[in-house]
């Protein structure tokens, strides 16, 4: 379930590009709370702390700003630097304790495929929706392949997930599906491979023949100047 991080903020008084990057630059990550019908609360938050923190996207955070007020909040949205994937802004949804939120969560895969011929699994979903308060919200849920063969599927029915959490999916969506491992015939291909090489080097043959015959011509021509 989910742990609680605190972090002290500042109230973010300067606005536009250049007040974030110069934000950034002073270690800091511009963040916006919105929520419960109250207007927008602009925050500046520490940089380092905050990064580690959001490592978890349903990270319950409580921000304390300057004069001592907290805001229970979940990241909503977590904007990275395209090339960095540096934290450079996170919009957050305030939540009160006994308050039930629907977050995105990882499925977690146990259990062994059937031995009888060789299977593989591929998740369907690999995060689902889940309802839970927002104060104990699931690290994951738990599917089993346990003794599944090829042509079977992992259902939302067979998701596990823990008391007093809700799957939001319908019955019938598919989890995971279990399919035999399918072997490449490597004689063809080492066949397919001999004969492109094959092929790349008549083409350089005739390149150079044409060069040849090229430069030949060139130098006659140089001659009879």
């Amino acid at each position: 379930m989910s742990d609680q991080i605190k972090l002290k903020v500042t109230r973010r008084t300067d606005f536009g590009k250049g007040a974030s990057r110069q934000a950034r630059r002073a270690g800091q990550i511009p963040a916006v709370v919105y929520g419960h019908g109250a207007e927008p609360i602009h925050l500046l938050l520490p940089a380092q702390e905050t990064t580690l923190a959001v490592r978890n996207p349903n990270a319950l955070l409580t921000v304390v700003n300057e004069a001592g007020e907290e805001h229970l909040v979940l990241p909503k949205d977590i904007q990275r630097h395209p090339i960095r994937q540096t934290v450079d802004h996170l919009d957050l949804i305030e939540v009160r304790r006994g308050e039930k939120v629907v977050v995105e969560v990882p499925v977690h895969v146990e259990g062994e495929l059937s031995t009888a011929v060789d299977a593989e699994y591929v998740l369907d979903y690999p995060t689902v929706p889940v309802e839970a308060e927002a104060t104990d919200l699931p690290e994951n849920v738990l599917i089993s392949v346990e003794g599944r063969e090829p042509g079977q599927h992992v259902y939302a029915t067979d998701v596990q997930v823990p008391a007093g959490v809700t799957l939001q999916l319908e019955d019938e969506i598919v989890i995971a599906t279990v399919s035999e491992v399918v072997e490449q015939d490597l004689g063809d291909e080492s066949v397919q491979e001999e004969q492109a090489a094959e092929s790349a080097e008549g083409a350089e043959g005739e390149g150079e023949s044409e060069g040849s015959e090229e430069s030949a011509e060139g130098e006659s021509e140089g001659s009879e100047d």
